[in-house]
């Protein structure tokens, strides 16, 4: 048996404990394997060898940077462009007619963005759809620093531009150099409209003042329980302007939960 292969239940309930009040995910007692493994990859880097010895690690850590590097590694981290497309036409649609009302100033808040696929989309779907987008910007949050990371860089092998077209490839990303897979930079022009900042979903009031046109929050909320959704919801709903757009993931279930806001179509909401 090696000695990462099995963790005590106290433990892991102090280890989801931890994790929910910092970050509000909830962990129950059918992801202990997963847990299990996520944190053994830190414990591996660390040199230690059982689970109570790192748990008090992570509390004795002045700095915060372990907790930091523990919700990197619990949190789940799967998206792709141009993910469920739907929201992207919306968001298209409701640029231009936003522009021809005479709006200039656009505001977009990709609230989980992951390696950066869902707000470069955004940006393309913006650019596609505003004459003038000189004065749109998009914040891309998320818990995960290393994601982040690589969201900021804007580099994807060809395999991850599957749901690209071509020609929003030709036009919108640059071929890199070298390297053993073929990859592709998003252009400077797109990433130019997003500011990416790590920022916990679990813990509002945000430092955003608003307002904003449009919210994505998609397939995040699925892990936390109501109380944390609530807050979060709560909030989001403070800094949509009135006529703002929320879009959540079609596998997110807020029935009941969305008293403020009035729904469009399944996963779309307005307030």
């Amino acid at each position: 048996m090696t000695p990462y292969s099995d963790i005590d239940h106290k433990t892991f309930q102090e280890f989801a404990d931890l994790i929910y009040d910092k970050a509000g995910i909830q962990l129950g007692p059918h992801k202990k394997a997963l847990v299990t493994s996520r944190l053994a990859k830190r414990m591996r880097k660390l040199g230690i060898q059982d689970f109570r010895s790192y748990y008090e690690y992570i509390n004795q850590d002045q700095t915060q940077n372990e907790l930091v590097e523990l919700l990197d590694a619990i949190s789940t981290n799967v998206t792709q462009f141009y993910r469920e497309p739907r929201h992207f036409e919306i968001l298209e649609d409701l640029a231009q007619k936003w522009e021809r009302s005479g709006q200039q100033r656009f505001r977009i808040w990709c609230a989980a963005a992951s390696s950066g696929e869902e707000p470069y989309t955004i940006a393309i779907s913006l650019l596609e759809s505003l004459r003038d987008t000189r004065d749109t910007k998009i914040l891309a949050t998320d818990i995960s620093t290393q994601v982040l990371e690589r969201a900021r860089k804007g580099i994807y092998e060809k395999k991850r531009l599957q749901k690209v077209p071509q020609q929003m490839i030709r036009k919108y990303f640059r071929k890199v150099p070298g390297g053993e897979e073929e990859s592709y930079q998003v252009a400077d022009p797109v990433r130019d409209m997003i500011q990416f900042k790590r920022l916990n979903l679990a813990t509002p009031p945000f430092p955003l003042r608003g307002p904003l046109d449009a919210i994505f929050c998609r397939n995040v909320m699925i892990y936390f329980d109501n109380t944390v959704r609530k807050h979060l919801l709560d909030e989001m709903y403070r800094v949509l302007k009135p006529g703002g757009y929320l879009m959540v993931g079609h596998a997110e279930s807020l029935s009941g939960m969305l008293s403020h806001f009035k729904s469009v179509e399944p996963s779309v909401y307005v307030k």
